[in-house]
């Protein structure tokens, strides 16, 4: 930012310099005070950027200003028909910030000293006494501060050319692009806020911080805005299609300041609704189990997101089942994503970027989920210098590094993480677990190269793996695999284009050694090969299209057992493997028809290929599958197309604005899923089915409408919304009562087909900034499922519907946290819900000389409602930036009300009686401590 204080080296050098900012400040046209107008606003909690816009918005003035000079201004000022004088001797009174004004409609603003912008009488014959030798040294205060310093222009105050004079755009009105990029680290910034003053033109950089916007030939100011960045402009002359690299600088707020910025409206401004952006810093702002940040149990505390119990593997979003959920780690799909029973996630806080979680108006480029998209983004690595962090708690050590393996052009970021928690199980008063072991360890590696100005490379590698063994007896594990390649292509300011390949891996294995005679190994793993060609024009301002192609092979082996050992008795048994393709092309505009009103639309469309080779059986026709009614098999060579399906997928969405804080949202999504998780366990455990969708399996098929309101307050710093939807599913699959769902050859035999319906309503009141933070949400939310498949046999609850195992009608999550000061900070978690549905023996009944039980209809009853209270307490080291490390410490108590939340309820039968047990996993207070330090 340029100070105009003049550096003097000589006496003929300051009289030269002088004379240049005297023509600046005397060059623009003088206004007469009776036409300028006043200010009125309500500035209470502004940053002085915004209030400068405001300014600059309703009056003719432009300010010049060093934002060092004023990020530390506090703002707290109502004015009513103020002059500018007025307003700013209010906000700079008490401090050491002066401003002057010029005769053409300036403002400069400078610390300490205050510019003159008319020159002394006799300024250029300094011989005269009458020179006012006072006002001659402000002039060249400087000179006493820093003597040997060069003038320095700011970004925010440079006039940037766009084009050249004499180019020609082919539209006729030029386009602007570039990224957004973190200057001290050179990552892309994802969501970042792009402006115009004068044009109404808001839009928000993607996830490579890419951006483009058409303007009108001249002059300009972009604005650019980001959650936990200093907020900035450019002035820019343009005069063609050009490009303009934008860096933000990170913004360490004031804690008595409200921030405010123009990506604090997103949530009113955007059309997307349904849609959760989370960034690390919240993520480790919660405190969960044994200290360690967690993407998903952060997730769970959200509106409309929970888990069948604590400790489980995935999560339900609206009433969908958790196989229902794509969950990607930079593109590939992740099957399991937990660790360690679901007490951990697969993704180390420390690579992520950022998390999205869409629950409806789900862009038209995913696809093959009913309920949600988890897309977490991982960073690109600081092609500036090379950093660390290395962390340690109870249970887990990570470590992860980052830097430049060609400065500003080739970054690298890497990550391992492990656990040691044999100790914890050996602490278990039971006898029963003294030879249990259990451990896991992941690893990503992500590499960025910036090939030229229109051609990035990216490459992404990831690993993750569990084993844990329980009683000296089976031994479970299983592992995520996924490695891709990635090239953006710039075409032009206004269209590029994204080509992605990768491959995922999914595997388990259950084995056990214990008695030789029936040792055996289980086997299960899911393959996928995939590309992906995503492209995306932005003809102007007012569209955005997406289009683009995506194919996936699936190749699943649903289970092999085999003998472990040369004294098994085991018979090996193999279920057939299964191949599929899944190929969708898509289409999708966001169209801005107003300032106010805005649509997406987009439509989808799928083509499913079962493939061989197969054998695929035949049953009676009208008849209830049954192992005793197929009629015959018919068997297909490999790569023959046994079956197909072609299903439209169409989403929409609108948005209209009310007021400046207010809008209402609406959104349809047919969506279509051609992969299944088949059973009878309300968790996703680790020897689940996946099944493909064949002649005798259909696809699930899913509708949901949503419609929401959003209002911000105080200055958008505290959001709320409101958000109902109703949602209908068909073809889900269910299981039979006593149904044998392992290494099952006619898998179709033993379960049915459901329609479902869930619907709810969604609360969330969100505070951004302050010393108190936070969210508190409500959810209410019903599901249920109804038989709907008439060859299944027997009726499930008579044909009657019945609540899903997943039904938790009320949910409420509250996250505080408190800062101390910049160092100090507490954070709180209360979070209840009601207990999920069971099935419960309600009498034995004997006849014939046998015992039988007689069991409610299905999820009749529910198991006790759960509550739990965590709190921490957080502590960083200093924030001195030329320290080579820093330092985190988090302390604190994982269920401090030591509350016995039910797990499961079982029953056994004992002495011809029928007793109930309820498992908890954490029914006492757990203190964990984690350290970390960042180098």
């Amino acid at each position: 930012m340029q100070r105009f204080i003049i550096p003097s080296k000589s006496t003929e050098m300051r009289r030269i310099q002088l004379c240049v900012l005297v023509i600046f400040c005397i060059s623009g046209f003088t206004v007469s005070a009776q036409d300028q107008k006043l200010i009125t606003g309500n500035f209470a909690g502004y940053r002085f950027p915004q209030l400068v816009r405001e300014i600059e918005k309703q009056t003719p003035y432009h300010i010049f200003y060093d934002s060092l000079d004023t990020d530390s201004l506090e703002i707290n000022l109502n004015a009513n028909e103020l002059s500018l004088n007025q307003v700013f001797d209010a906000v700079f009174r008490g401090t050491d910030v002066h401003y002057a004004l010029s005769s053409g409609n300036q403002v400069f603003v400078s610390k300490r000293y205050s510019i003159q912008t008319t020159l002394p009488k006799n300024f250029f014959d300094p011989g005269k006494s009458d020179t006012d030798s006072s006002v001659q040294t402000a002039f060249f205060a400087d000179d006493a501060i820093a003597p040997k310093s060069n003038l320095k222009i700011s970004a925010d105050n440079k006039l940037y050319d766009i084009g050249t004079k004499n180019g020609k755009t082919a539209s006729g009105r030029p386009t602007v692009a570039g990224y957004v990029r973190d200057i001290k680290t050179g990552e892309a910034i994802m969501g970042a806020s792009i402006s115009v003053d004068t044009l109404s033109i808001n839009k928000a950089t993607d996830q490579f911080g890419y951006y483009t916007i058409t303007l009108p030939r001249g002059r300009h100011i972009i604005r650019i805005s980001s959650v936990g960045m200093k907020d900035a402009r450019r002035q820019v002359m343009v005069y063609s299609d050009g490009k303009l690299n934008i860096e933000l600088e990170e913004f360490v707020a004031s804690l008595k300041a409200v921030i405010v910025s123009a990506d604090k409206t997103s949530n009113t401004r955007s059309v997307q609704m349904g849609v959760t952006k989370l960034n690390i810093q919240s993520i480790k702002q919660v405190p969960v189990v044994f200290g360690e940040a967690d993407v998903l149990k952060v997730l769970l505390t959200l509106p409309g997101v929970t888990s069948v119990g604590e400790g489980s593997n995935g999560f339900n979003v609206r009433g969908g089942a958790a196989d229902q959920n794509l969950i990607l780690y930079n593109d590939a799909t992740v099957y399991n994503p937990s660790h360690m029973f679901g007490f951990f996630s697969a993704f180390d806080p420390d690579l992520v970027k950022s998390v999205e979680l869409y629950k409806s108006a789900i862009p038209e480029k995913y696809g093959g989920r009913l309920s949600s998209v988890l897309d977490v983004d991982v960073k690109d690595g600081n092609n500036k210098k090379w950093s660390g962090t290395a962390g340690i708690s109870p249970l887990t050590s990570k470590f992860s590094i980052e830097g430049p393996l060609q400065k500003d052009k080739t970054s690298v970021i890497a990550g391992f993480r492990t656990t040691y928690s044999d100790w914890l199980l050996n602490q278990i008063p039971s006898s029963s677990y003294s030879n249990s072991t259990a451990s896991f360890y992941d690893a990503s590696l992500h590499i960025s190269h910036i090939i030229n100005s229109k051609n990035t490379l990216y490459l992404m590698g990831y690993i993750s793996n569990d084993k844990f063994n329980l009683d000296g007896d089976t031994t479970y594990a299983y592992s995520n695999k996924n490695a891709n390649i990635k090239w953006k292509h710039n075409f032009s300011n206004t269209s590029y284009a994204v080509f992605t390949a990768g491959i995922d891996h999914y595997q388990y294995s259950v084995s056990s050694t214990k008695v030789p005679v029936n040792a055996y190994k289980l086997n299960f793993d899911i393959n996928q090969i995939y590309f992906r060609a995503d492209f995306n024009y932005s003809p102007n301002n007012k569209h955005n299209i997406s289009y683009g192609l995506n194919s996936v092979y699936y190749q699943l082996h649903p289970g092999t057992i085999s003998p472990d050992g040369p004294k098994s008795l085991v018979q090996l048994n193999s279920v057939q493997k299964e191949q599929a393709l899944e190929t969708a092309l898509y289409l999708g505009d966001q169209w801005s028809i107003s300032q106010n009103f805005s649509i997406n639309a987009g439509l989808r469309y799928t083509v499913y290929n079962y493939l061989g080779p197969s054998s695929v059986y035949q049953y009676v026709p009208g008849q209830p599958r049954e192992s005793f009614t197929i009629i015959d098999t018919v068997n297909y060579p490999k790569g023959k197309i046994i079956k197909t399906y072609a299903l439209p997928e169409v989403r929409f969405s609108a948005r209209y604005s009310l007021t400046n804080s207010t809008s209402i949202k609406f959104s349809f999504n047919t969506m279509a899923q051609y992969i299944h998780v088949i059973s009878n366990t309300t968790n996703i455990s680790p020897t689940d089915i996946w099944k493909l969708s064949d002649p005798n399996i259909k696809p699930q098929q899913g509708q949901q409408i949503s419609l929401g309101l959003y209002k911000n307050f105080r200055q958008n710093s505290i959001e709320t919304s409101v958000e109902v939807y109703y949602k209908q599913m068909q073809d889900y699959l269910d299981y039979k009562s006593g149904a044998s769902l392992l290494l099952n050859h006619h898998i179709e035999t033993d379960v049915f087909e459901t329609k479902g319906q869930a619907y709810g309503i969604e609360f969330l009141l969100k505070k951004n900034t302050g010393k108190i933070n936070g969210w508190i949400s409500y959810t209410y939310s019903r599901t249920f499922l109804k038989q709907d498949d008439p060859l299944a046999g027997q009726l499930v609850n008579n044909g009657d519907k019945y609540p899903a195992s997943f039904d938790k009608p009320n949910m409420v999550n509250f996250i505080g946290n408190y800062r101390f000061s910049h160092r100090y900070s507490l954070s709180l978690n209360v979070i209840y819900s009601t207990g999920r549905p069971i099935t419960l023996p309600l009498a034995v009944v004997h006849a014939g000389g046998a015992s039988a039980l007689y069991y409610s209809d299905r999820n009749q009853y529910r198991i006790p409602d759960y509550f739990r209270t965590d709190i921490s307490v957080n502590m960083e080291g200093n924030h001195r930036a030329n320290k080579k490390t820093h330092n985190f410490w988090s302390a604190g108590v994982y269920n401090v009300t030591g509350r016995q939340n039910a797990y499961s309820v079982y029953f056994v039968q004992e002495n011809g009686k029928v007793k109930g047990y309820q498992l908890s996993i954490f029914g006492a207070p757990i203190p964990f401590i984690t350290y970390t330090i960042k180098f």
